[in-house]
């Protein structure tokens, strides 16, 4: 579960070994809802493979809000902490294989590092990115095209263009899918003039 951390930080490898034995491996088929919105996330989960993404329902629709792959970590952060109902609900796109660490193991583990020398900057820095992330997702929701962010996704996350399904695409870039398939048709068309 916290192996993308023991890349990160390995000086603290003696830790994430710790908690190895409290992970619960899991091979899980497409489309299993993991969390649901409204209920309270009492799971870190970690993808050794596969693919997930976070979603929302908004009027009866699907609307996602960010993909997950190898080697990334995951919970629905606000219900997580704050044991309040989620906003969200997690559900895996491809059969996945998933490490999952009960809240109370995470906490402890949390505790532990608390003492560690530098762990508050580590989790400043990982927050900062964190931020910088959505930060970044929401002003291009607001400054750009949708054929804008869909070329940004094609440059800079072509992981998710490859394998994750149209409908799932567009309701990221909060298009429908008649819209999504002009503006790739468009995109080709450019293309075939160079």
């Amino acid at each position: 579960m916290f192996f993308h951390f023991r890349q990160k930080f390995p000086q603290l490898n003696a830790y994430w070994d710790k908690y190895l034995p409290f992970q619960k491996r899991q091979e899980v088929p497409a489309k299993t809802l993991l969390l649901a919105e409204g209920r309270r996330s009492q799971q870190y989960i970690f993808i050794e493979k596969g693919c997930l993404r976070a979603f929302l329902n908004k009027d009866g629709n699907d609307k996602t809000v960010q993909f997950f792959f190898e080697q990334e970590g995951l919970a629905s952060f606000e219900s997580f902490v704050n044991n309040t109902p989620s906003v969200i609900s997690i559900e895996t796109i491809e059969p996945s294989i998933l490490y999952m660490l009960p809240k109370k193991y995470v906490l402890q583990l949390v505790e532990e590092l608390s003492r560690e020398p530098n762990f508050a900057q580590m989790v400043l820095q990982m927050s900062a990115q964190r931020q910088a992330h959505y930060m970044n997702e929401f002003v291009s929701f607001i400054r750009d095209t949708p054929e804008q962010r869909y070329q940004n996704l094609l440059k800079k996350k072509p992981k998710i263009v490859q394998r994750v399904p149209q409908h799932y695409i567009a309701s990221y870039l909060g298009v429908s899918t008649v819209h999504l398939s002009r503006i790739k048709s468009k995109l080709a068309k450019g293309k075939s003039h160079f």
